[in-house]
C-alpha cells in the first residue's frame, strides 16, 4: 500500500536581517554585544590571537560605559531604535506583500549580532513551514563586513540542517532606482519643512583602506549612491559633501573622516546643512546620535551654523513599497509557483 504524499501550502519566507544591538543599554549588555560583533573576522581582519588581546585588554574595558551613555541618549521606551524599526518595518513589508499576493508568505527581522539573532529568525521561518528562503540583508550598498557576513552566518547555520531549504540572496540595491528616488524625496520632504540647506552632507560607515584595496566594493558603491542622488536632486559640485565615520581600530581608513569634514564646514562659516546617512535602511546609534548630537556642537564650535539631520527612509511609505518590489523581483516564480518543493 503506497503512502499518501501530504499536500504542502505555500511556503516561502523572507529574512530581513540588519546589524544588531544591545539588549539594553547598559554597559554590561553593550560589553556582550560588543565582544560578538567585534570578535567576528569579518568585521575586523587582523590576526585572531592579536586583535583578542587588543579587544579584552582595551576595547571591552573602554568602549562600553562610552557606548552605553549614548544608547541611553537615543533608547526609546519600547527598546533600541534599530530593534524598534526594523521590526516595524519587516512589519510594513510583510502586510504589503500579503495585500499583493495570494502566496503564504512570512517575513522575519533578524540581527547579525543580538537578538533576534538570524538563527532564532530561522527556526522561527521554519516553526512556519517555509522550504523557499529570501535573504535580505538591509545594507544598500555590499561589504563583506556586513553582507557577507550575514551570507557566512546564514550558510552556516543551514549547512547544519538534514533538510536544507531553497535559497536566494540579495546582497546590494545601492544603485536601484527605488531606492534612489526615496532617498531624494526624503530629502525634498526636510527641504520642504525646514528649508534647503546650503550644503548636503552624504555620511557613510568607515572601512578600513586594505578591505577595498583586497576588492571590497563597499566605498565604490557610496559614491555611486551619492551621486545618483545628487543627480536626481539637480545639485551643483559645490553643494554636497560625501564623509566617512567610525574608525574602530588603527590603521589608514577610507577618508573624508566626518569629524573633520564638519570642522571644515565650520571654518568656511556655512550656515545650514543637511546631513544624510544612506548606508542603513533604519535609524540606529551613530547617525541619530553622533551626526545630530555629537557632530552639531562640533560643526558649531568651528564657526558653522545649524546642522540638521535627514532621518533614515525607515518605514516611510516609499521604503516600504521599493523593499516590496525587490522582494518580488527576487521572488519571482517561487510566488508564482505558490508551494513549497
Amino acid at each position: 500500500m503506497s503512502r499518501a504524499v501530504p499536500d504542502r501550502s505555500p511556503t516561502l519566507g523572507v529574512l530581513m536581517v540588519n546589524l544588531g544591538t544591545p539588549d539594553e543599554p547598559t554597559a554590561r549588555a553593550v560589553r556582550r554585544y560588543l565582544r560578538q560583533f567585534l570578535s567576528d573576522p569579518r568585521v575586523v581582519e587582523a590576526p585572531r590571537w592579536l586583535w583578542w588581546l587588543v579587544l579584552e585588554g582595551f576595547i571591552l574595558r573602554v568602549r562600553p560605559a562610552r557606548s552605553a551613555a549614548a544608547y541611553r541618549k537615543i533608547w526609546t521606551p519600547q527598546g533600541s531604535p534599530l530593534l524598534v524599526l526594523t521590526t516595524e518595518l519587516a512589519s510594513a513589508v510583510r502586510e504589503r506583500l500579503r495585500q499583493r499576493s495570494p502566496a503564504a508568505l512570512h517575513v522575519e527581522p533578524a540581527m547579525s549580532y543580538g537578538e533576534p539573532s538570524i538563527e532564532t529568525a530561522l527556526e522561527r521561518l521554519f516553526g512556519q513551514g517555509v522550504g523557499r528562503i529570501l535573504v535580505l540583508p538591509l545594507y544598500p550598498q555590499y561589504s563583506g563586513s556586513t553582507t557577507g557576513a550575514v551570507f557566512g552566518e546564514v550558510t552556516r547555520l543551514l549547512s547544519r540542517r538534514r533538510l536544507v531549504p531553497e535559497l536566494r540572496f540579495l546582497n546590494q540595491y545601492y544603485e536601484a532606482p527605488g531606492y534612489i528616488e526615496a532617498l531624494a524625496a526624503s530629502v525634498r520632504e526636510a527641504w520642504d519643512i525646514n528649508g534647503r540647506g546650503e550644503r548636503l552632507l552624504f555620511s557613510f560607515h568607515g572601512l578600513p583602506r586594505r578591505m577595498v584595496e583586497k576588492g571590497d566594493p563597499y566605498h565604490d558603491q557610496c559614491l555611486k549612491t551619492a551621486q545618483l542622488v545628487v543627480e536626481t536632486l539637480g545639485l551643483r559640485q559645490d553643494e554636497w559633501h560625501v564623509c566617512v565615520r567610525s574608525r574602530v581600530c588603527r590603521g589608514e581608513w577610507l577618508r573624508w573622516y566626518t569629524d573633520e569634514v564638519f570642522e571644515q564646514l565650520g571654518a568656511q562659516r556655512v550656515d545650514k546643512v543637511d546631513g544624510l546617512c544612506p548606508w542603513f535602511a533604519v535609524d540606529c546609534l551613530g547617525r541619530p546620535d553622533e551626526i545630530a548630537m555629537q557632530n552639531a556642537e562640533r560643526f558649531t564650535e568651528a564657526g558653522g551654523g545649524e546642522l540638521r539631520y535627514i532621518p533614515a527612509l525607515n518605514t516611510r511609505e516609499a521604503h516600504v513599497a521599493f523593499l516590496g518590489g525587490i522582494i518580488e523581483d527576487n521572488t519571482r516564480g517561487w510566488l508564482e509557483q505558490g508551494s513549497a518543493p
